[in-house]
């Protein structure tokens, strides 16, 4: 059934934050009656462990909220349907209905076969087809490491190198390395701090013959009051104010700033030309291109070149800059689906239940058209968990599972020293991980290749792969392409169950396992229990 309501001046229903977009709107709102047994996902990566979307799901405005990560205004059913709409729409899910409601236009559910995995490949067809373009497999052979946990807002030469000495030194391989937040004078102003860094070309060059590939933090931000922000001020390179011929201000969580219009094309080339440069005089190779969320784009406070550009327009054109340089990260996308961008979970703390998230973002992740995925930093990506007094707390039994979740996943990256925080038991059963991983390297760059080409996701969701085998709330396990299941440990103990589905598996111990049923299995610490398909 449709309902099409005109809200009064004061009904606030999606959001004070939005509410100059929705006041005196007409909302277009679609109630879906749920067929029997039907499961549905997407929308936001940030809430995969939510999904399927169980009855007491609330209301979730992909204009506005995030869940810290990707957004898609795709939603598929485990019964074949999809919902799709090139512009945000709120969802929430009722008791036996899901309820879309749009700013934009008339949602309807499009049936496009019987399975979730018909539905994907229907709606990616149509929507997001594959581009044929992959990250590059630096980003895939090795993992990757993140300056943010050991040095956070202290990057500097000197700690940088002995960060990435201590890699190789421990045995991990060298690998794409990123420089996080800090090491630039301020926001907007891309010179390496002089203090800090005496000779950041040859800092560079020192990373590169050690087998390092360098990327640098930067975001669309702009500290007020300083050359840049006069300069881009002056040419209507910043974000308004509504109303107002002068640069609004975005609060984020380093303060308060100024923000790139990437909306207008000479902005937007302007910030490339600054890239180019680092690239140029220092050898960089990319960029981690942090924020860019829709919540700070609100149009009630900030306007762009494009007047009617919406929250997740500014998103999108803030994640198009990455297409200009292969090696690239993101957090925050709005759409973006089988394009050459590496993505990453948002950063987690050092909690088992951050681990339990892992894998159900990861596939929600594959089911939104995001194949080249990072689950977030080993161990969690949030600086506090790891310093201070919380430092004589770090679990190193969850830090070795988490290492282990990420092992046959498309990529896996550090940020935390597994050598500063672990005894010669975890860190082996780090480099144990890592080691399972190169066994299965040619298997992944292939999975890799094809979903550049056929769009597949490479971490599959267990329904996704066995329809209507009783799989739709599995969050626990999941399969690498179609060939292996991969049931790590998530919570604390050494034991675990694996539902296997129907047929005959193999398990990474040799042994030979009847399907359709459930099993249990010990899994002491550095065991990364897997099954192959053999039939």
């Amino acid at each position: 059934m449709r309902r099409f309501l005109l809200l009064p001046v004061t009904f606030f229903l999606l959001g004070a934050l939005h509410s100059s977009e929705t006041v005196g709107q007409v909302i277009f709102e679609t109630e879906i009656l749920l067929y029997e047994n039907e499961a549905w996902y997407g929308g936001a990566v940030g809430i995969g462990e939510r999904m399927p979307f169980a009855a007491s799901f609330g209301e979730f405005d992909l204009s506005r909220q995030n869940a810290n990560n990707q957004n898609v205004p795709l939603l598929i059913s485990s019964s074949g349907r999809y919902i799709w709409s090139d512009r945000p729409f709120s969802f929430e899910r009722r008791d036996r209905s899901l309820v879309v409601r749009s700013h934009h236009e008339i949602i309807e559910p499009v049936t496009a076969g019987r399975t979730l995995r018909e539905a994907y490949m229907a709606a990616m067809r149509k929507h997001f087809p594959p581009s044929g373009k992959r990250p590059p497999e630096e980003f895939f052979t090795a993992p990757q490491y993140n300056t943010w946990i050991e040095l956070a807002y202290d990057q500097n030469q000197r700690d940088i190198l002995r960060y990435a000495e201590g890699i190789v030194a421990s045995g991990l391989p060298a690998g794409v390395l990123m420089i996080d937040d800090n090491w630039m004078r301020y926001y907007g102003n891309f010179d390496f701090r002089a203090e800090k860094f005496d000779d950041p070309r040859g800092m560079v060059e020192r990373l590169n013959e050690m087998g390092f590939r360098v990327m640098l933090w930067v975001c669309p931000f702009v500290s007020p009051d300083s050359p840049e922000y006069r300069y881009l001020a002056a040419r209507g390179f910043l974000l308004r104010r509504p109303n107002f011929d002068a640069p609004g201000v975005i609060e984020w969580w380093n303060g308060q700033s100024a923000c790139y219009d990437m909306t207008n094309p000479a902005a937007r080339e302007h910030f490339i030309v600054q890239l180019r440069r680092l690239q140029t005089d220092y050898g960089i190779d990319g960029f981690k291109l942090d924020a860019g969320d829709p919540g700070f784009y609100n149009p009630a406070r900030v306007r762009g070149f494009d007047p009617d550009a919406l929250s997740v327009d500014h998103t999108q054109a803030w994640a198009e800059i990455g297409l200009e340089f292969p090696f690239n990260e993101y957090r925050a996308c709005w759409k973006m689906g089988n394009q050459p961008l590496v993505q990453r979970l948002g950063d987690k703390h050092h909690a088992w239940w951050a681990v339990e998230s892992l894998i159900p973002q990861m596939t929600a992740a594959g089911l939104l058209g995001y194949a080249f995925t990072c689950p977030d930093m080993i161990g969690g990506g949030q600086y506090d968990s790891f310093h201070g007094a919380r430092a004589v707390n770090i679990d190193q039994r969850q830090f070795v599972r988490s290492a282990q979740v990420h092992a046959l996943m498309p990529m896996m990256q550090f940020s935390a020293a597994p050598w500063r925080l672990l005894d010669d038991e975890h860190q082996a059963a780090i480099l144990a991980a890592v080691g399972l991983r190169e066994r299965f390297l040619s298997y992944i760059m292939e999975l890799a290749r094809a979903a550049a080409d056929g769009g597949e996701p490479i971490v599959r969701h267990m329904e996704y792969a066995f329809p209507h085998e009783g799989f739709a709330e599995c969050r626990d396990q999941f399969m690498l392409g179609d060939r292996f299941l991969v049931a790590p440990v998530v919570t604390p103990g050494d034991s675990r169950t694996v539902r296997l589905p129907r047929g005959r598996w193999r398990d990474d111990m040799g042994r030979t396992h009847r399907g359709g049923t459930t099993i249990t299995i010990d899994a002491p610490l550095a065991r990364i229990p897997y099954f192959e398909r053999i039939n």
